[in-house]
């Protein structure tokens, strides 16, 4: 089990791995390039905590330690002090290969390296380092705090031992961790994105507006979340990354991202981190 856990990217999937890492006693570095976004994240990461104390879900006392047991740093050589690393960056690949071959530099040939990624290939990100074998996806859904779901993802090289430690891991940190094997979009985005694709073409071709086609799915396909609410909490440009790795990665034009989907991006409406997608927010 690892000693200590680095996560490298401060964003929202970031902060809130940390957040339940920390939570389930598990001490934490997170890595930013950007002391600001480091700052943000600790405000967010202890926002969440107090949340949690207010609901009952977690105990004064346990708030306490888990923001003791996150450290921040700057600097990708602070990894090197831990046995495992969850890289949480944007969803580029360019940028992940960049970090995983810095990582690859930065930390004791032991240590485990995993990806949040939510579609590319664990293989193509693996042969960017010398340790294949330690290479493998740990996919959370967000909000990480609250959803149980981890994706574990085996490259072609991803070693059984690897898999175990992470597996491990995620049980530990509360969640159900399911292996599948890499393959563009795992599972849950060859399912889930194009759903949200076709929710977008029902708004864009005028068959609904985007109240009326996520009420439709939430009361009358009982989702907890309408598609297009979700694209909207998930990011709009990572949806459009994730249907572009899709159409590159199996050839098939049926993922071609939306138009609209495109327009909104391109317009900066990405959802909520921009307050405005296919809903606005205050």
């Amino acid at each position: 089990m690892s000693e200590r856990l680095a996560v490298v990217g401060a964003g929202q999937m970031g902060n809130g791995i940390a957040h339940t890492a920390a939570l389930h006693g598990v001490p934490v570095t997170l890595i930013d390039v950007s002391r600001d976004v480091l700052d943000r994240a600790r405000k967010t990461i202890a926002n969440n905590l107090e949340r949690q104390v207010k609901k009952g879900t977690a105990t004064a006392q346990a708030r306490d330690a888990a923001l003791a047991a996150i450290s921040t740093a700057t600097d990708l050589g602070a990894a090197a002090e831990a046995s495992l690393v969850v890289e949480a960056a944007s969803e580029d690949a360019a940028l992940k290969f960049r970090i995983f071959t810095d990582l690859d530099l930065a930390t004791p040939p032991t240590t485990i390296l995993a990806s949040n990624t939510s579609s590319i290939s664990i293989t193509d990100i693996a042969a960017r380092t010398g340790r294949p074998d330690r290479v493998i996806g740990m996919h959370f859904m967000n909000p990480v705090p609250v959803m149980k779901l981890v994706e574990v993802i085996r490259g072609l090289a991803t070693s059984d031992a690897t898999t175990a430690t992470v597996t491990a891991l995620a049980t530990r940190l509360g969640k159900t961790p399911v292996e599948v094997t890499d393959y563009p979009g795992f599972v849950s985005n060859r399912v889930l994105m194009p759903m949200i694709n076709e929710a977008a073409y029902c708004v864009m071709e005028g068959v609904g507006t985007p109240q009326a086609v996520d009420t439709v799915m939430t009361l009358g396909m009982n989702h907890p979340m309408g598609p297009l609410a979700l694209a909207d909490l998930i990011g709009l440009d990572t949806c459009v990354s994730v249907l572009d790795v899709l159409r590159r990665g199996l050839g098939d034009p049926k993922y071609r991202a939306c138009p609209l989907l495109r327009k909104y991006v391109a317009a900066g409406w990405l959802g909520r981190k921009t307050k405005r997608g296919f809903y606005t927010y205050d």
